[in-house]
């Protein structure tokens, strides 16, 4: 909801004034200028974090919506952040002002918190930040907990092979088959690859169990079934974690990356050299027609003005040790803390200017940025079949349990589009920049209820809790 304190005949989300004598000629095009007056009381809470006037913002978050974007896109906390106002920052956050939001530029109050520079705001939002992502899930808790338990009982199995079009990597990419099995709220995956990012993956014998009738922070656990270990997935993280994320946060690029589909089509593939016809074949025992599809581009944008010259160097260095196939450990020590960096002189932006620029091109409010635009144009393949007997629907409930895995997650992005009719049995999406998966569901069994003993779901009596077997997770 708005704010209460607007004032009369504003006009919805974008109040304007006119100039210009346009009217009753249709060849003059009419100037529209907002008013900033009529915006100040349109956003009445962005208005007084812009002039840092902190008791106002402290009465309006009685009465206004933290979550309200103005004509930018920025939320109060979007400002309040790159103006460097720290008492409104903290105010803000402790009314709930949400982090993940993006203002029209795509970046949200913690990117725009990394230029800054300031180390306490940046934990402060990143901490906030993964308790609004708790509060999210545990809202969706059991409305998925309903939807698996209303799909039946089954096992399906799944392989995942990467390649690259890169010298030298596909050589060391891994393969894996994944066997999933369900019983009523309960899922079991067994794997030999556990997360692929970055060039990073970890393999060996290993288990993800969710039991959805247990409470959340012990809901979820991978067990290392050669090592005889198991580590519960946390729901918090330590203050020690926190603070070597927000190391990383500050020594590296910011990045807004998004997979475009606005022109996304579809076209039948083809198979034959003389009489050319639709390509049809089977995936393991189901029939499916094969689709290419055009118009996917990844659009990345890389922010570095708060990084050092040695920064900068070290990151090069990362990343051709990356293109050439191997993976440099993080040499960094874990006990010298990046320390804040200079703030940005103070700006000389005013409210007046601010509101009235062109929707989403305002003049920058804190650090110079130094960007860096890229766009690649992907491609992508995918097999669909009428015939498996799940619903892509349900495999997304399936997929959002997984997530922690972050190439099941890049999965689950996928799926989502809107593909053809049918399953998609087999894949070949892009994973990373230069790493392709193909991903063939190879078998789907429905099973009877009970199928599968109890302590299938179960962390075996002789296995040892180790709380760090997976950093990563």
């Amino acid at each position: 909801m708005p704010c209460e304190s607007g004032s009369e005949g504003e006009g919805g989300a974008g109040p304007t004034s006119e100039s210009g004598s346009g009217r009753g000629d249709p060849d003059t095009e009419l100037l529209v200028v907002p008013d900033p007056v009529v915006m100040s009381k349109r956003y009445p809470l962005h208005y007084s974090v812009f002039q840092g006037d902190i008791k106002r913002v402290s009465a309006l978050l009685r009465t206004c919506d933290v979550t309200e974007q103005d004509v930018h896109g920025n939320t109060a906390l979007h400002l309040a952040v790159m103006l460097g106002k720290k008492e409104c920052v903290h105010l803000l956050l402790a009314h709930g002002a949400p982090v993940r939001v993006k203002n029209a530029a795509g970046w949200n109050p913690l990117a725009e918190a990394i230029s800054y520079g300031d180390r306490q705001t940046i934990t402060s939002l990143l901490r906030k930040l993964k308790q609004q992502s708790r509060q999210t899930l545990e809202e969706k808790r059991p409305e998925l907990l309903q939807a698996l338990q209303e799909l039946g009982d089954f096992y399906l199995e799944l392989k995942w092979d990467f390649h690259s079009w890169v010298p030298l990597v596909s050589r060391i990419l891994p393969s894996d088959t994944c066997r999933i099995y369900k019983s009523g709220v309960c899922i079991r995956m067994d794997t030999t690859l556990v997360d692929f990012s970055d060039m990073r993956w970890q393999r060996g014998d290993l288990s993800f169990i969710f039991n959805g009738h247990l409470r959340p922070n012990v809901s979820l656990v991978v067990l290392d079934n050669e090592l005889k270990v198991f580590q519960r997935i946390r729901c918090e993280e330590t203050e020690m974690e926190i603070e070597e994320e927000v190391d990383i946060l500050m020594s590296s690029d910011v990045v807004a990356a998004q997979m475009s589909t606005k022109a996304i089509s579809f076209q039948r593939a083809q198979t034959g050299w003389v009489f050319r016809e639709d390509k049809t074949e089977s995936v393991g025992t189901f029939s499916a027609d094969y689709y290419h599809i055009g118009g996917i581009s990844l659009e990345s944008r890389k922010r570095r003005e708060h990084l050092s010259a040695e920064d900068l160097k070290k990151n090069k260095e990362l990343l051709d040790s990356l293109s050439r196939g191997f993976f440099v450990e993080n040499s960094c020590d874990p006990c010298v803390r990046r320390e804040s960096i200079q703030p940005p002189p103070p700006s000389p932006v005013s409210w007046d200017e601010y509101v009235t620029a062109p929707s989403g091109r305002w003049p920058h409010l804190g650090r110079p940025m130094v960007v860096k635009e890229t766009r690649k144009s992907l491609k992508a393949t995918v097999a669909m079949s009428e015939e498996f007997p799940i619903r892509l629907d349900r495999l997304l409930d399936v997929l959002e349990i997984i997530a922690p895995f972050k190439h099941f997650l890049k999965l689950r992005e996928f799926v989502q589009l809107k593909l053809p009719s049918g399953f998609p049995v087999k894949i070949e999406i892009p994973v990373l920049p230069t790493i392709t998966a193909k991903i063939t569901f190879q078998d789907f069994q429905a099973r009877d209820t009970q199928f599968y003993p109890q302590s299938f779901f179960q962390i075996p009596n002789n296995f040892k809790e180790d709380p760090n077997r997976f950093p990563d997770l």
